[in-house]
């Protein structure tokens, strides 16, 4: 079937790219619906913080993945910096935002965008309608669900602490606003959302002191200047996931750990396909942590500020588990043991942010779309009920194990299929290569 009209729910980066994608492989209109005004900058990208940094050389961020040079040389022309940069996030949203608007010029009518909520895909046998809260219907030949990360994983926190203690979004607002020298910050988290968090705390001026809590209290490594180009590996390693780390751990020894690490990338996917359901979920049980640490790290700059305030005592990152929360004056008392440690130990927060990982289970979404798709058996959770099953075409896997035949699903939401799919390098390819399906 010719697809003539395909929707794509979700305008953040993934969604972005695959519309620009579609525009540029087929002949296919294109509707892009975001229920945010943050189109294409998605979350990553709206931050105005001159000190949120990309997690990846500009060499790597081209839009798109037939024209690598695209991103660097948008940098270069600007005056910006060149392809070893790790250019600010904001001017990264700055060019998605001025090469969709190139595109869209050049599209016309094959490109609208519906600013709205979609809470419900439907199929009639011969296509796909979605419907938003407001009640408008997009009909479409094929929906693909580009949700992005859903919100962080909310903790156990008393509702009764006073206003404003708790954030449970740290995008959602000015999470410096009212502290002062003396106040204490607690990130629960230490992974890149705790460092984001506070970097946007030092360049607020916040002068008190701030301590992230994890599980292991283990947080991203910085990137090596030096480390430019990576050699790639000529197979994969044998074994499949099993045998990844004692490969990697060898490999190390012999070239350092960054140049192990970053050869796995093109092999990645095909690893993690390969292993059965028990095997992943034994990976992200026990290696997670430590893979993501590793793999994927902060720029060099950023690692040098996190050190300087570790140095000066403003910030602490701790191993440990938080026991109890509760209100104490305009502030929350914190109960928490080290790990290990069979005592336990308190902090006075003024204020406590969420920086714990994205949720991934699409049966506890909280998302109406998702809600509505599970409900009605359309969609299903991956075996490791970190995002939504599809097959190899990207395709929607229904709670039968039928794929869809115009339901298709792309960016982080798929890394229980591919594990290795939340970053540009990783959605551009799997956009273009869905975008070059459709058309035939």
């Amino acid at each position: 079937m010719t697809l003539r009209h395909i929707a794509i729910v979700g305008g953040g980066y993934a969604g972005t790219i695959q519309a620009l994608s579609l525009l540029r492989h087929s002949s296919a209109r294109v509707t892009l619906i975001e229920r945010t005004g943050r189109l294409p900058r998605g979350a990553a990208y709206s931050t105005r913080h001159p000190d949120h940094l990309l997690n990846v050389r500009a060499s790597k961020m081209s839009a798109f993945a037939d024209a690598p040079a695209h991103f660097e040389d948008w940098l270069s022309k600007l005056g910006a910096g060149d392809g070893a940069s790790f250019a600010q996030r904001r001017l990264y949203g700055a060019y998605l935002e001025e090469l969709f608007e190139q595109v869209s010029a050049e599209a016309g009518e094959r490109l609208q965008v519906v600013a709205g909520e979609a809470v419900a895909v439907t199929s009639d046998g011969e296509g796909e309608s979605v419907r938003l809260a407001g009640g408008e219907t997009v009909h479409a030949d094929a929906v693909i669900l580009s949700i992005g990360n859903l919100p962080p994983n909310a903790p156990t926190i008393p509702a009764d602490l006073p206003p404003g203690v708790f954030v449970a979004d740290p995008w959602a607002g000015d999470i410096a606003a009212g502290l002062s020298s003396g106040d204490h910050v607690l990130l629960i988290g230490t992974g890149l959302t705790a460092i984001d968090a506070a970097l946007t705390l030092d360049a607020a001026g916040f002068e008190g002191r701030i301590a992230a809590i994890s599980r292991r209290g283990m947080v991203p490594r910085p990137h090596d200047r030096r480390l430019l180009e990576t050699p790639e590996l000529l197979k994969a390693p044998s074994g499949g996931l099993a045998d990844m780390t004692q490969a990697v751990r060898k490999n190390a020894e012999r070239i350092g750990w960054q140049p192990a690490i970053d050869q796995l990338r093109p092999h990645t996917q095909a690893l993690w396909a390969s292993a059965p359901p028990e095997r992943r979920m034994r990976f992200l049980r026990h290696l997670r942590p430590y893979w993501d640490v590793h793999r994927h790290r902060i720029a060099p700059e950023i690692g040098d500020r996190i050190d300087v305030m570790q140095r000066d005592g403003r910030l602490s990152f701790e191993a440990g588990k938080l026991v109890s929360v509760e209100p104490s004056g305009a502030a929350a008392k914190v109960v928490w043991r080290r790990r290990g440690a069979a005592g336990t130990e308190e902090l006075c927060a003024a204020r406590i942010v969420n920086c714990t990982g994205p949720r991934g289970n699409v049966t506890r979404s909280g998302e109406p779309l998702l809600d509505q798709l599970v409900s009605v058996g359309r969609i299903r959770p991956d075996p490791c009920r970190i995002g939504i099953d599809i097959d190899s075409d990207c395709r929607a896997i229904a709670s039968d194990g039928t794929p869809a035949a115009s339901l298709y699903a792309i960016g982080p939401m798929t890394r229980g299929a591919l594990w290795e799919v939340v970053a540009v390098p990783d959605i551009r390819v799997q956009a273009d290569g869905l975008a070059r399906q459709l058309a035939g």
